[in-house]
């Protein structure tokens, strides 16, 4: 696993990001230069629950304050440079910072549902030899900053489409770009924050985290008093084809994975989902589906199956309908409660990574 740094310089001119500030910093910070602590409310409340973009719209903030966080702060660091939007509803951003580095983020509406799909590194270095995310490696990790950042754009969104000035966000899924337990440090105070009621105030049970699979990092998450969902994505249930789809499962057998995830479920009491993207002819076999369900029953987890969205120039394939729901049928027959998820946005680059790659190769 490579050591990246997160790059704290990627804000404009040094100036804090104040989407990457807890309480306690922001508190610091304004009290370090005078100003009285019931301004920490006053900006929060602004920032989070009226969705300000300008320190200019803070009309209850001194006008001198206000031009002081302007020179020394910023709310939004990136730029939306590109927006997709699908015959469904779902619409991708690509979210572009001043270090030139892209990211995609994720808004998918499900009725009064509504779920922002956050990326946490700009790329990936996992290499899944189906994914698009990766082709280009990994650039740089997200600072927690950028990261809340994806989820107050989509909420925002929300708020302009939908007609509705509390923009209610009621999902956050830690599924974009790269491997989320990679960054571990920032991922988990962007959590924090999204979580924190001064915050954007997400339920903590209304959070997942995806990981390939880091066990160190999922025990630790485990002991960080957070009721998050955890969702494994395995997509093979034995070492070798794993190791074949997913080159960084070298370094952790499925056995190693399995205990590291019941640590978490006798933990926290949340149980975990385990991920299966179906490629077609590779991973569908009756036998291994015999192996998956062997997996979830150790666990007691769920199984989410996640018909394939083919990438240019990568050799794999979608599966059929009838071949998706026979391989479903053999985990039910096991006792496994398997779902076959819907994809969403099939018609703009669905696949995690594919708009930032047609857009470099625009």
């Amino acid at each position: 696993m490579p050591d990246l740094q997160t790059h704290e310089d990627s804000v404009d001119a040094g100036r804090l990001h104040l989407l990457g500030c807890d309480l306690t910093a922001l508190e610091q910070w304004l009290l370090g230069a005078g100003h009285p602590r019931f301004r920490v409310e006053q900006i929060l409340k602004w920032i989070y629950e009226k969705n300000a973009t300008t320190f200019e719209a803070m009309s209850n903030l001194p006008k001198s304050l206000r031009a002081w966080l302007d020179q020394r702060a910023l709310i939004c660091s990136g730029e939306v440079t590109r927006e997709a939007i699908a015959d469904d509803g779902t619409r991708k951003l690509l979210l572009t910072f001043p270090d030139g580095a892209a990211i995609e983020t994720v808004w998918i509406p499900a009725g009064p549902r509504h779920t922002a799909c956050l990326s946490t590194q700009v790329g990936c270095a996992v290499g899944c030899c189906f994914c698009a995310s990766g082709l280009d490696g990994v650039q740089r990790n997200l600072t927690a900053g950028e990261i809340v950042e994806q989820a107050l754009r989509i909420r925002r969104l929300i708020a302009e489409e939908e007609d509705d000035s509390a923009g209610r966000l009621s999902n956050v899924v830690i599924m974009g770009m790269g491997e989320p337990l990679a960054n571990y440090e920032q991922l988990v105070k962007a959590l924090r924050i999204i979580n924190a009621p001064w915050g954007l105030g997400i339920g903590a049970r209304k959070i997942t985290v995806s990981t390939i699979g880091l066990p160190k990092q999922i025990r630790r998450l485990a002991q960080e008093d957070l009721q998050l969902n955890l969702a494994l994505s395995l997509h093979a249930p034995d070492d070798e084809l794993r190791r074949e789809l997913v080159p960084w499962a070298r370094a952790a057998p499925i056995a190693e994975l399995v205990d590291a995830c019941r640590d978490y479920f006798n933990t926290t009491g949340r149980e975990v989902t385990l991920e299966y993207v179906l490629l077609d002819e590779v991973n569908m076999r009756a036998r291994h589906a015999e192996g998956l369900a062997k997996i979830a029953k150790r666990l007691r987890a769920n199984v989410n199956l996640l018909r394939y969205n083919p990438v240019v120039g990568l050799p794999y394939r979608r599966p059929g309908s009838e071949a998706t729901y026979e391989f479903q049928r053999r985990l039910r027959e096991r006792g496994v409660n398997a779902h076959v998820r819907s994809s969403r946005g099939k018609d703009v680059d669905a696949a995690c990574g594919q708009l930032r790659r047609s857009t470099r190769e625009a």
